[in-house]
C-alpha cells in the first residue's frame, strides 16, 4: 500500500510537532512569567500613583522627573513582557501549527491513497509530494524558529521557501484529481 508511508510519516511527524508544546513550556515560560511579573509590578505601582492623585506612598507630590521615570519603567516592563512571548509565538504560529496540519494532511492523504485505483506511479508521486511538502515547509520553519539556524533563516527569506507550501498545494490538487479518477469504496491493492 503506497499510502502506508504517508500514514506512518504523518503520525511520527505529528508526535514531533506536538512535542513543541512541552518544549515551549520547558524552555520559554520561565522568562515569560518573569517578564509578566515585572510588568504587573511596574504597572501596579503606576496605577497606585494615578489613583492617589500622583502622590507617592508617603503622600508627597511627585515631580515631573519622578513621574517620567515611573512611566518609563512601566513602558519598558510592558515592552519586555510583550517581547518575551516572541519566540513562543514564532514557534506556535510556524512549525507547531503548520507541522500539525501537514502531519494530518499526510495521514489523510495516505488513507485516501489506499482507496484509489489509479496507476501506482501516480500514487507514488502524490505520496512523495505530500511528504516533501511537509518537510520543506514546516521542517524549514522548525530550523528557523526552534533551532535558529542562520542558513535556514536565509533560505526561508528566499524564494526557495515557497517550494514546500507549493508542494502541499500541488499534492492536494493531485489527490483531488486522483480521487475523481479512481476512488473506490474499498481498499485497493497496488
Amino acid at each position: 500500500m503506497i499510502g502506508k508511508k504517508n500514514i506512518a510519516f504523518g503520525f511520527l511527524y505529528l508526535v514531533f510537532t506536538a512535542a513543541l508544546g512541552p518544549y515551549m513550556i520547558a524552555t520559554q515560560f520561565d522568562a515569560v512569567n518573569e517578564a509578566q511579573s515585572q510588568r504587573q509590578s511596574k504597572l501596579s505601582e503606576l496605577q497606585g500613583i494615578a489613583s492617589n492623585g500622583y502622590l507617592d506612598e508617603e503622600l508627597n507630590s511627585l515631580n515631573a522627573q519622578q513621574l517620567a521615570q515611573k512611566n518609563t519603567g512601566a513602558v519598558l516592563a510592558l515592552s519586555s513582557s510583550l517581547n518575551s512571548r516572541g519566540k513562543i509565538d514564532a514557534i506556535k504560529s510556524g512549525p507547531h501549527a503548520h507541522g500539525n496540519l501537514e502531519a494530518m494532511l499526510n495521514i489523510v492523504a495516505g488513507v485516501v491513497l489506499c482507496f484509489l485505483a489509479i496507476p501506482a506511479k501516480f500514487k507514488q508521486i502524490i505520496s512523495w509530494v505530500f511528504i516533501a511538502g511537509a518537510v520543506l515547509h514546516s521542517g524549514l520553519l522548525y530550523l528557523v524558529a526552534v533551532f535558529e539556524l542562520p542558513w535556514a533563516g536565509a533560505l526561508f527569506a528566499s524564494p526557495i521557501a515557497s517550494v514546500g507550501p507549493l508542494l502541499v498545494l500541488a499534492g492536494l490538487v493531485m489527490i483531488g484529481v486522483a480521487t475523481i479518477m479512481g476512488f473506490r469504496g474499498e481498499l485497493v491493492r497496488d
